[in-house]
């Protein structure tokens, strides 16, 4: 487990890009955290270090899923958000994220679909900025964290 302090919007998209160097085909991250913990801006700096600054990263509260053509892998952005319940991952083209990246914002709503193998990133408020938790969870994961990506 690695905390990681988030003083500004840019420390928390500066984070996300240091992820991005470590990701592989398969990978799953999991984004937990209140409305409004960084969990969508996150994603902004990791999808912006795959695809360049200039990639739009749009919230996908209300379209559930928006996938992006990274140059090794696609990579799913998932809002579950609004998700009745877990039979609903289906619908979204859960099965097909094996062949490249998932990033779950609000994973509980996955039930028993979430894989466990995955990181973990619990995104807290703290004070004036926030705070990002990263818990590794099956293998591979701990050894990245200890590469320093935090």
């Amino acid at each position: 487990m690695q905390i990681v302090g988030l003083d500004s919007e840019d420390d928390t998209r500066a984070l996300g890009a240091r992820l991005a160097k470590h990701l592989k085909r398969g990978d799953v991250i999991a984004l937990h955290g209140d409305l409004a913990a960084g969990k969508t801006t996150l994603v902004r700096g990791l999808i912006q270090a795959l695809l360049g600054p200039d990639e739009e990263v749009p919230s996908p509260t209300y379209t559930l899923v928006q996938m992006y053509d990274a140059p090794d892998f696609p990579v799913w952005h998932f809002d579950l958000y609004r998700l009745e319940g877990p039979t609903g991952v289906h619908e979204l083209g859960w099965e097909d994220t094996q062949t490249g990246v998932a990033l779950i914002e609000w994973p509980e709503r996955a039930g028993h679909y979430l894989p466990a193998g995955r990181l973990d990133v619990f995104l807290e408020i703290s004070g004036e900025g926030r705070r990002a938790r990263l818990e590794p969870a099956g293998e591979g994961w701990q050894e990245r964290l200890d590469e320093r990506i935090a």
